[in-house]
């Protein structure tokens, strides 16, 4: 059973891993688009040192490397996305996001193809990659929601009509047996109301006129 330490440190893990997928795009943006980072003077030597170290990773080569890694670590934190209940997520959605922000995130490549100036091909690169990043971030967080709703098997879930109930018949000389129904996942089953030991005191309620006007039976 998931406790509220599992779940924060799970939201913990995938908001670190989310983390790390912003920060390989925001180094790529700044090695591919470098010029126009200078001429906008969002340049530093210490910032081009430490770079310059984790180009040599080989994390950054090419424009495919870095994208491929950043969409890895965004799939990986998607994996424990929970979210809200949402019945009207349709799958139509999910692929139009995924698609769209799928082609944006990776065409937008040709942006340099175009021979436009540093500053201005810089700012069409970034807004469609990151444009293309948000729409895969929408599409997976749907997907992730809809897949975990479809294998959920948790019989406490809020989708199940009820909880299981006692189905054993526990007696005594002493004890009261009331049989009764209920419904566990859209199956009438029969159950056991088991008052054991009904010294102890039992308090019944109900609506006015139900015939519960003792607060309190003492058996």
């Amino acid at each position: 059973m998931n406790t509220g330490e599992d779940t924060q440190g799970l939201r913990k893990i995938t908001d670190f891993t989310r983390l790390i997928s912003i920060f390989i795009l925001s180094i790529h943006f700044y090695m591919s688009c470098y010029l126009a980072f200078k001429i906008w003077g969002f340049t530093a030597g210490i910032t081009d040192r430490l770079i310059l170290h984790l180009s040599r990773t080989g994390l950054f080569d090419g424009f495919l490397t870095p994208k491929f890694a950043a969409l890895l670590c965004l799939a990986i934190s998607l994996l424990g996305v929970k979210g809200r209940k949402d019945e009207k997520i349709k799958r139509k959605e999910i692929v139009i996001y995924l698609i769209a922000g799928i082609l944006l995130y990776f065409v937008a490549y040709f942006v340099f193809r175009l021979g436009f100036g540093a500053q201005l091909t810089a700012s069409f690169y970034i807004l469609a990659t990151s444009t293309g990043y948000l729409l895969i971030l929408s599409g997976g967080a749907m997907l992730s929601r809809l897949i975990k709703s479809s294998i959920n098997t948790d019989v406490f879930n809020s989708e199940n009509e009820t909880f299981p109930q006692e189905e054993r018949l526990l007696e005594n000389e002493y004890s009261v047996n009331l049989p009764a129904k209920y419904n566990l996942k859209g199956k009438i089953r029969n159950s056991y109301i088991n008052i054991i030991n009904p010294f102890r005191g039992l308090l019944v309620t109900g609506t006015p006129g139900s015939g519960c006007g003792l607060g309190k039976v003492i058996l």
